[in-house]
C-alpha cells in the first residue's frame, strides 16, 4: 500500500514494468518530467499506463553510457512511481511526470523482453519516534549551509528555502536537499540507500560543506584575480583562475605537465641554429599569452610543432666502407660504372675528410626505363642514410618548393622541408625526379626556386618562407633524374654533376633479365623455379621481337605476361614445369612486333638510313627520296626548322658540285624532288640528318644503290664539310639492334668512341669522315671516288681563271 500526490493509498502490485534511468536518481514524494527515448523504456511506460494504478519502478543504471543494461546493471534499489501525465514527441521520444512514492526493492527480474518486468518489495524508512535536540540541530545546521550555498552562486531556486522551512522529518529534508543539488549518480544512490533518516541527514550536511568549500575557493579565485584584470583580457582572467586551481590542489594538479614549458624543453634540446631558436622562443612566447580559440593561436602551434619535429642536428650514420657500399651497388644494378664510381670516390673523399663535407649534387640524365630513380635507393642503401623522392613532373608554383608564408590559410612548408620531417635526418639522399618536367606559370617559376637550393655556396642557410628562419641543407645528396638534359633551364644545370646513362645492348639486357627482372615478376606472379625456367634464347626473342627500347620497361612487362600465362596454367591444373624457348615465347605473348621486315632486305636507290637521338634513347630514321616532272624540292614527314635547312644546305651543295658529281644540271631544272621521313605522325628535327639526306639525293640522281648495311649521322655545311653531333653511343645502340655494321660519323667525334663500350666496337665499324665525299665513299654501291677527283682536276685546269685561296674546293683540302 503506498499514498499517491493527493493522499490517496493505492495497492500495488508485486510485479510491476520496470523503467531504467540514467543520470539520475529519483527520491519518493519527487515529482519530476523525464524525457523517454528507448524502444524498451517507452513499452514499460504504455505498459504502466495500461494499468489503472499507473505505476512504474524507476531504478538508476549503474553505466549511464549503456544503450540496453543488463540486470547487473541497474541498481536494486530504486523508487516506486506514479506516471500522472505522459505527452509523445515529434522526435518519437515520450515526454512523462511522475511523482516517486516510496522506496522499492527488486527481488527478481520476472521479463526481459521487450521490456524489463521485475518483482518488487517495498522498503520503509526507519522512524524517529520524538524528535530531539541533536535532530534539530542538524536539520538547522543544514538549512544553513543550503541557505549559504544559494547565496555563493549555486543555481538552486531560492523558493526552496521556504519548502525547507515547513517540513519537520529529516529524513524528507535530507531527500528533498539531495534531489536538487545535481548530485553524481553514485553519490544520489547512497543517500537513497540510506534507510536512516539522521545517517541520511548527516551525509548530506558532508556533501553541503564540501560544496561549501569548493564554492569559497571559487570565490577567492575570483576576488583575487579581478583587481588584476582589465576589460580587454578575458583570457587572462580565465589563466590566472587555472593558476590559481592548480595552486589549490597543490600535488595533484602538478601531476599535469605545463603545456608551454614541455614545448620549450623539446625546442632546446633540438640544438637549432641560434636565429631559429630565437625565432621559436618568441613565438612561443607569443603563443602563451594567446587564448587558446584564437585562430591565430593554432597557426601558431601548427608552426612550432613544425619547428621540434624538424631535424637540425640528427643525422644518419653514414657508411664509409668502400667494399660495402660497391657490393651494394652490384648487387642492386648491372654494369653503370661511371655512377657507380662517382659514388666510391664521394664516400672515399668523405672518410678521409669526415663530416665537413658538402653533400654531392648529381644529375642521372638518360632514356626511361634505364634505372635512374631505382639507383637513388641504391646509392641510400649503399651509404647508410635515408632515401625520399620528391616527383617534380608537372610542378608549376613556387611554393611548392619554398612553401607559403604564414599568413596563408593552410599554409606549410616546401616539399624539400617536409621530406627532411618524413625521414628524420639532416643528411638523406632526396631523388629529385623528372626535374627537366619542371613547368612555370604566374604562380612563379620554381626552376628558378630550385637554385638555391642546388647550389652548394647558398644551400646551408635554406630560407623557407613558412619556417621563415634558414636551415642547413648542405649536407645532403641530390641525385636529379632527366630524359632531355636541354628542357632544364642552363643556370640549374650548371649547378648539377651530370652523368649520363644510356642504353643497353641486348647482351646487357639478357643479363639485367636473368640477374633482375625474371626473379622479380616470378616472385610478384606466384610462380616460382619449379613452375618455370625462361631459357637465355627465349629472353633473347623477346628482346629481339617484343621490345626495342633503350630501357628495360617493356621488356619486364613482357617477362611479367609470361610469368602470369604460367601462372594461369598452373591455376587449372598443370603441374609440369615449363621452360620457355622461342617458339613458346610466340605462343603465348603472339604476334612478333618487330619482325626481319622492319629492316631493309636489299640495297635501295633512293633510301638511306640515318640515326636519331630521342629521350627515348637512339633511333633508326629511314630517309627516301623520290623524283618527278617539276621543280624544287618537298620535304614531308613532320620535320623541324632545323632540318629542313640541313636539307637545302645538302641540296645546295650538291647543284654547285653537280658536274663533278656526275649530275646532269638539267635534273634540277626539269624534276621535282620529294624528300620524305616515314613515321610522318612523329614530329622530327635537328642537323645530324645533313649527311643522309645528301646521300639519298646524290644516290636518287646518279642512280647508285646505297649500301643497307651502313647508317650515318653529321651535320653537312655548304662547303661539304661534315660536323660533329651528339649523341653518339646512343645512336651506336639503335644500329646494333638493327643490324648494322657500319656508322659513318664526323671526324670530330672520333674523341667520343672512348665512350663507346669494347662490345659495341667489335660489332660496329666507326668510319670517321671530314667531307660528302667520303661518306659517299662509304655508303653508295659502285661509286667511283676516283673517276670524280680526275673530273675535278679537269674541271680545274680548263679554268681560265686561277683561283684564289679563297676559291679553293673545300673537299681536295679535306681530301
Amino acid at each position: 500500500m503506498v499514498t499517491n500526490y493527493e493522499g490517496d493509498s493505492i495497492e500495488f502490485k508485486e510485479t510491476l514494468p520496470l523503467l531504467p534511468i540514467r543520470d539520475i536518481v529519483v527520491y519518493p514524494f519527487m515529482i519530476l518530467p523525464l524525457f523517454v527515448g528507448r524502444d524498451s523504456s517507452i513499452k514499460a511506460v504504455e505498459e504502466a499506463l495500461n494499468n489503472t494504478d499507473r505505476l512504474i519502478l524507476l531504478s538508476s543504471q549503474k553505466d549511464i553510457q549503456a544503450e540496453t543494461p543488463a540486470p547487473s546493471e541497474i541498481y536494486e534499489l530504486g523508487t516506486l512511481a506514479m506516471i500522472m501525465r505522459m505527452r509523445k514527441l515529434p522526435d518519437g521520444r515520450i515526454k512523462i511526470l511522475i511523482q516517486g512514492l516510496s522506496k522499492a526493492r527488486i527481488t527478481s527480474f520476472v521479463q526481459t523482453e521487450p521490456f524489463y518486468k521485475v518483482k518488487v518489495l517495498k522498503v520503509e524508512n526507519e522512524n524517529i519516534e520524538k524528535p530531539t535536540v541533536a535532530v534539530e540541530a542538524i536539520m538547522r545546521t543544514v538549512r544553513e549551509r543550503l541557505e549559504k550555498v544559494i547565496s555563493l552562486g549555486k543555481i538552486l531556486s531560492p523558493d526552496i528555502l521556504m519548502v525547507l522551512e515547513d517540513i519537520q522529518d529529516p529524513g524528507r529534508l535530507a531527500d528533498l536537499i539531495a534531489s536538487n543539488l545535481n548530485l553524481k549518480v553514485t553519490e544520489a544512490q547512497l543517500i537513497l540507500e540510506t534507510l536512516n533518516p539522521m545517517d541520511r541527514l548527516n551525509k548530506i550536511n558532508d556533501l553541503l560543506a564540501r560544496e561549501l568549500e569548493i564554492l569559497q575557493v571559487q570565490q577567492q579565485i575570483r576576488n583575487n584575480t579581478k583587481e588584476e584584470i582589465s576589460r580587454t583580457q578575458k583570457e587572462y582572467f580565465l589563466r590566472e583562475q587555472i593558476r590559481a586551481i592548480k595552486s589549490e590542489l597543490g600535488e595533484e594538479g602538478a601531476e599535469k605537465p605545463d603545456e608551454f614549458q614541455d614545448l620549450k624543453d623539446k625546442l632546446l634540446a633540438k640544438k637549432m641554429p641560434e636565429e631559429a631558436e630565437k625565432e621559436a622562443l618568441k613565438q612561443l612566447s607569443r603563443l602563451e599569452r594567446m587564448h587558446p580559440d584564437s585562430s591565430e593561436s593554432s597557426i601558431l602551434r601548427t608552426y612550432l610543432e613544425w619547428m621540434v619535429e624538424l631535424p637540425w642536428s640528427e643525422q644518419s650514420k653514414e657508411i664509409t666502407d668502400l667494399e660495402f657500399a660497391k657490393k651494394v651497388l652490384d648487387e642492386d644494378h648491372f654494369d653503370l660504372y661511371k655512377i657507380k664510381e662517382r659514388i666510391l670516390e664521394y664516400l672515399a673523399v668523405r672518410s678521409l675528410k669526415g663530416t665537413k663535407m658538402k653533400g654531392p649534387i648529381l644529375c642521372f640524365s638518360g632514356p626511361p626505363g634505364v634505372g635512374k630513380t631505382s639507383l637513388g635507393k641504391s646509392i641510400a642503401r649503399a651509404t647508410g642514410r635515408e632515401f625520399v623522392r620528391i616527383s617534380l613532373g608537372g610542378v608549376k608554383d613556387e611554393a611548392e618548393m619554398r612553401g607559403h608564408r604564414r599568413t596563408y590559410v593552410g599554409s606549410m612548408p616546401g616539399r624539400f622541408i617536409q621530406a627532411l620531417k618524413q625521414v628524420g635526418t639532416s643528411n638523406p639522399v632526396i631523388m629529385l625526379d623528372e626535374i627537366d618536367k619542371l613547368g612555370s606559370d604566374y604562380k612563379g617559376d620554381p626552376s628558378s626556386a630550385m637554385l638555391e637550393v642546388l647550389d652548394p655556396e647558398q644551400n646551408n642557410t635554406f630560407r623557407d618562407h613558412y619556417l621563415n628562419v634558414p636551415f642547413d641543407l648542405s649536407n645532403v645528396m641530390f641525385i636529379a633524374t632527366a630524359n632531355v638534359l636541354e628542357n632544364i633551364p642552363s643556370p640549374l644545370r650548371d649547378r648539377m654533376e651530370i652523368i649520363t646513362l644510356t642504353g643497353y645492348t641486348e647482351e646487357e639486357k639478357v643479363a639485367i633479365a636473368k640477374k633482375y627482372l625474371v626473379s622479380k615478376q616470378m616472385e610478384e606472379n606466384g610462380v616460382t623455379t619449379t613452375d618455370i625456367n625462361i631459357t637465355d634464347e627465349g629472353i633473347e626473342h623477346v628482346i629481339r621481337h617484343y621490345t626495342r627500347e633503350a630501357g628495360l620497361r617493356n621488356l619486364e612487362r613482357q617477362i611479367g605476361a609470361l610469368c602470369r600465362k604460367v601462372a594461369k596454367k598452373m591455376a587449372v591444373g598443370n603441374k609440369k614445369k615449363i621452360e620457355i624457348k622461342p617458339e613458346m615465347v610466340d605462343e603465348m605473348l603472339g604476334p612478333q612486333v618487330y619482325t626481319k621486315e622492319d629492316e631493309k632486305e636489299q640495297d635501295e636507290v633512293g633510301v638511306a638510313t640515318g640515326l636519331a637521338w630521342t629521350s627515348a634513347g637512339g633511333e633508326i630514321l629511314y630517309i627516301e627520296a623520290t623524283k618527278m616532272k617539276g621543280k624544287g624540292i618537298t620535304l614531308t614527314g613532320q620535320l623541324g626548322d632545323v632540318m629542313k635547312e640541313s636539307a637545302h644546305a645538302a641540296m645546295g651543295y650538291i647543284r654547285s658540285h653537280a658536274a663533278e658529281l656526275g649530275i646532269d644540271e638539267k635534273v634540277f631544272d626539269e624534276n621535282e624532288i620529294h624528300i620524305h621521313l616515314p613515321a610522318g605522325a612523329i614530329p622530327k628535327d635537328g642537323p645530324s640528318a645533313g649527311i643522309t639526306l645528301a646521300t639519298v639525293i646524290v644516290s636518287l640522281l646518279t642512280g647508285h644503290a646505297i649500301n643497307r648495311k651502313v647508317a650515318m649521322t653529321g651535320e653537312i655545311t655548304l662547303t661539304g664539310k661534315v660536323l660533329p653531333i651528339g649523341g653518339l653511343k646512343e645512336k651506336s645502340l639503335a644500329a646494333m639492334r638493327m643490324g648494322i655494321d657500319t656508322v659513318i660519323i664526323p671526324y670530330k667525334n672520333k674523341k667520343d668512341l672512348v665512350d663507346i663500350p669494347d662490345e659495341y666496337r667489335e660489332k660496329l665499324s666507326f668510319i670517321p669522315v671530314k667531307t660528302i665525299d667520303e661518306v659517299l665513299e662509304v655508303a653508295l654501291i659502285d661509286w667511283n671516288g676516283q673517276e670524280l677527283a680526275k673530273a675535278k682536276a679537269k674541271k680545274k685546269a680548263t679554268t681560265k681563271k686561277k683561283p684564289s685561296r679563297n676559291d679553293q674546293d673545300p673537299g681536295e683540302v679535306a681530301a
